[in-house]
């Protein structure tokens, strides 16, 4: 059968609207039955229109395999250029495919002058008013409208309608970015919206993180004290002629019921002010109310960059679960999960009704409502109602993270029909599932995904609750190859790495948080950079381009990877050890000091080891770019790594430092002899034993430690730690009701009392990490770092004796990637499914060599399909080999299903 292609992509995107690039890259699938399925040509057109007679370009047939991320050879295109795209492709013997389905895309405005649009802003800006201000225009059309597009923008956040309608779902925009470089526009199609008539564009305007309250601090106005919004809507009629509305000195302006909306206190909604029928024609409104609009100070518009990644939405409406009554007679909302989003409401309320809802992640030991955590973060929304007939209520621009809901004033008896709980975050496709015969890892996966999920809004958080909800680099970097599984997230990365590089100070460091608002704080802004946090500037883009194979990520961010490692490189007080400055060391390690954060783990050691790596990854990076600096920075590693030696191994193979994060880094990262890494191996196992098989390691040690243990030969223990159940292990939390990860390992104590009040989150992803290693080593999903995004894929199963089967499937760049291993009685079963036009090398471990003999594919023998290696029959299975107890296949696409002997219990089945 001819293969087809499908699941056309532009820049990661169907049909996107408002592209800031000018040399977009394309992507698309193949379908088709056949096992073995490959491209070797393709053939590209891009027309003006879906008539393809007005090409853009046309790549005639380039004999390649390539189907992703395809570089552009058209001409750069232009500001608000419309792009109709198909291809077809060759499939080797089978020919040519007929063309796909076509798929569009459109650019969008890419230079200042593009604009004619004014900042505009409330005449009672800048002031300390906190009052969400509306602003209106009202304008007539006359012919028929073929073209409309609206372009937007704020310093603050904002909302848009036309005509009483919302002009889209997305929330918070225009997103958080590093205001002082960069600023994104948002694009909408409101073709379909506009006819002949009278129409009314209206915003509502926020502070946000631009002017509103952000950071632990208490520090607002970081980017500026007056909030502003730029809307521009451009319409083409069918006769040809154009139109330009565009914010300015003719619209008006009014305070609106929004009376205070911020990121952490809550929001204050008074429906005294509202202004019924503001976003619609012919609405009756007050004279004096709506003055005309200030212009805003600062009309710059060369920070203005297009949206860049998927919008934050409304992603799911759960329902609670119940609703409880405390030891002391209150009433509260429990939603069953520790969500992030805001409370939805259906209620109308004699005039003068005040509802008040708080919010909480947990109840304390004694089942009373407890928002200790929260610090300075009040997490409070009021109602002043002044409509009787019912509607439903919801914040503007501000989200919280909870569980438990406590209202107040509100009138009769709660109903659960009446209340919703929203869930916020970046709308990324989903792209890995997990499960597993064990229902609490079942669990311990849900909270991963859902602590993603709530701390993935438009940046990556430490947690949504408390007064931080920053971008803290190191948590990303340590949950990063997690969060590639569980979401596309190349653009939400590709976004903030932008961000990171536009952030980074003058001598090269990387800020703590990005975007950056401790710099000017007190106690962390003048150190600046950390190891380990610092090192995201690194470490995350090459996990972007191993998961997606994105060389232009390596690009966009090369020069920020450069700067950081040579940033390092003068710290020191020789330049192969970074031995000075402040670090957080191996945070939340459980062999801190009591009440402690910093882990017993020498922060140069961490420092040191982090510096090597990073390192490394800017060497090959460098080699994948074909640059020349790949050589040089291959020879600072190697002199870092004898350093490193030097100071933290004797001579004899032994770690200097016992703990148990400083030998998993060592590990990880190469840093010992070959010759002894499994003496250093033996002496982790040892500080695991001598902590009663259980783990001390804090944010840094512990993303690495499975991973370590399992390539070491001692994958049973990482499956002990993972299946252990009392504290401290990722169990605890979920035996203790957790539905996402905990800050600390005993966020909870056993004895039900909590962590100190100033750093207990109960949504921090950092922990989370684990689910890198379910992926990875129990389902074996691992990407060929010489062939990356999964082009060839190398699956590696390990089972767990304790679990009968599990399962992982990831939507790659190319289609669907999943293993599946399952034990039935003496038997292993391994079911595979390689993506079309990729292959894949599936290792497979035998408990005996003469286990081969009766390995099945399909049914049949092994040996009967080929009797030896390089002898193959079909052109699905590529090759095979058999060293030791490892029997190693090289498949073609499709799917199949491998059995061989296997006696369960037995969880070391490492034969390295």
């Amino acid at each position: 059968m001819k293969p087809i292609a499908i699941d056309l992509r532009c820049e990661y995107q169907p049909h996107p609207l408002g592209l800031g690039v000018r040399r977009p890259r394309l992507s698309w699938k193949l379908a088709g039955t056949d096992r073995g399925l490959r491209q070797t040509a393709y053939h590209l057109q891009v027309s003006e229109d879906e008539s393809f007679q007005n090409l853009i370009w046309d790549s005639g047939e380039v004999l390649s395999d390539d189907s992703h991320l395809i570089s552009w050879q058209g001409p750069d295109l232009m500001s608000r250029q419309q792009g109709c795209w198909r291809v077809r492709v060759c499939g080797g013997q089978h020919g040519w495919s007929d063309w796909s389905e076509s798929s569009g895309f459109e650019i969008g405005l890419l230079e200042p002058s593009d604009w004619s649009a004014r900042w505009m802003t409330s005449p009672a800006e800048p002031s300390s008013l906190q009052i969400c201000p509306l602003f209106r225009k009202s304008f007539t059309l006359s012919g028929h409208v073929v073209k409309a597009r609206l372009y937007t923008s704020a310093r603050g956040l904002y909302l848009a309608w036309l005509d009483g309608q919302p002009v889209t779902d997305t929330q918070f925009m225009p997103g958080w970015t590093s205001y002082q470089h960069r600023l994104q526009y948002q694009t909408f199609d409101l073709t379909d919206q506009l006819s002949d008539g009278e129409h009314v564009l209206g915003l509502m305007l926020g502070e946000g993180w631009y002017k509103g309250t952000i950071g632990f601090a208490g520090h607002d106005g970081i980017y500026g004290r007056q909030t502003a919004c730029l809307a521009q809507l451009e319409l083409t009629y069918a006769n040809g002629r154009t139109e330009r509305i565009v914010s300015g000195g003719d619209w008006r302006t009014a305070a609106g019921p929004v009376r205070y909306s911020g990121i952490y206190k809550g929001e204050y909604y008074d429906g005294q002010y509202e202004q019924p029928g503001w976003t619609q024609p012919r609405a009756v409104l007050n004279p004096t109310d709506w003055q005309p609009v200030q212009l805003a100070d600062d009309q710059s518009l060369d920070r203005l960059t297009a949206q860049e990644h998927w919008p934050v939405r409304v992603t799911e409406s759960i329902s609670p679960r119940q609703i409880l009554t405390t030891p002391s007679g209150e009433q509260i909302i429990d939603m069953g999960q520790n969500m992030v989003g805001w409370l939805r409401f259906h209620l109308g309320g004699a005039p003068g009704t005040k509802i008040r809802v708080e919010h909480a992640e947990v109840l304390d030991r004694n089942g009373e409502f407890y928002t200790g955590n929260l610090r300075t973060a009040d997490q409070v929304c009021e109602y002043h109602l002044t409509e009787t007939t019912p509607r439903w209520y919801h914040p503007h621009f501000s989200w919280q993270g909870f569980r438990y809901v406590r209202i107040s004033g509100w009138p009769g008896e709660l109903n659960t029909d009446q209340l919703r709980g929203d869930v916020l975050h970046t709308d990324m496709p989903r792209s890995g599932f997990f499960e597993c015969s064990d229902p609490q890892i079942n669990q311990l996966q849900k909270n991963i995904v859902w602590g993603q999920r709530g701390n993935f809004l438009d940046i990556p958080t430490d947690c949504p609750q408390r007064d931080e909800r920053l971008g803290w680099t190191g948590d990303a970097q340590m949950f990063i190859r997690t969060a590639c599984f569980n979401y596309d997230t190349a653009l939400f990365f590709s976004k903030w790495l932008r961000d990171l590089a536009a952030d980074q100070s003058r001598e090269r460091g990387v800020p703590f948080v990005v975007p950056n608002v401790l710099d000017d704080d007190q106690n962390f802004g003048q150190s600046y950079s950390s190891a380990a946090w610092g090192d995201a500037a690194v470490i995350c883009p090459w996990t972007i381009y191993q998961c997606y194979g994105d060389r232009g990520i390596l690009e966009q961010q090369f020069k920020s990877m450069k700067d950081w490692v040579e940033y390092i490189h003068a710290q020191g007080e020789q330049p192969w050890l970074w031995n000075t400055g402040f670090h957080f060391g191996d945070w939340l390690a459980l062999d801190a000091p009591a009440d402690g954060y910093v882990g017993a783990t020498a922060t140069d050691l961490i420092a040191t080891a982090f510096y090597a790596y990073s390192c490394r990854l800017l060497a090959e990076a460098a080699a994948v770019l074909g640059r020349s600096e790949s050589a040089q920075y291959s020879q600072w590693h190697e002199q870092i790594v004898h350093a490193f030696r030097e100071e933290f191994i004797t001579p004899s193979g032994r770690v200097a430092v016992p703990t148990q994060t400083a030998h998993v880094l060592v590990l990880a990262f190469d840093l010992a002899l070959p010759t002894h890494r499994q003496r250093i191996a033996a002496d982790l196992v040892q500080l695991i034993h001598k902590a009663g098989d259980s783990l001390t390691t804090g944010f840094v040690g512990t993303p690495y430690i499975c991973h370590v243990l399992s390539r070491f030969g001692h994958h049973d223990l990482s499956a002990k730690l993972l299946l252990r159940r009392d504290y401290p292990s990722w169990l605890y939390a979920v035996d203790h009701g957790a539905t996402t990860i905990w800050e600390h390992w005993d966020s909870i104590r056993p004895d039900g009392s909590f962590w100190s009040d100033d750093m207990n989150s109960f949504n921090h992803y950092a922990y989370g990490a684990i689910g890198d290693w379910l992926y990875r080593v129990v389902c074996g999903l691992e990407t060929d770092s010489s062939r990356p995004g999964y082009r060839h894929s190398l699956i590696h199963p390990r089972p767990i004796s304790a679990l009968t089967f599990a399962e992982a499937r990831l939507e790659t760049g190319y289609g669907l990637l999943a293993c599946r291993w399952e034990t039935h009685e003496t038997t292993l079963r391994t079911d595979v499914k390689i993506p079309p036009n990729t292959t894949a090398q599936l290792t497979l471990d035998l408990q005996d060599p003469g286990d081969a003999r009766h390995v099945m594919i399909d049914g049949q023998l092994l040996t009967g399909l080929c009797a030896l290696p390089g002898e193959m029959t079909e052109d699905w299975l590529l090759d095979w080999q058999l060293e030791g107890c490892q029997l190693r296949l090289t498949l073609g696409s499709g799917s199949c299903r491998i059995e061989q002997p296997w006696n369960t219990g037995d969880d070391n089945h490492d034969n390295q």
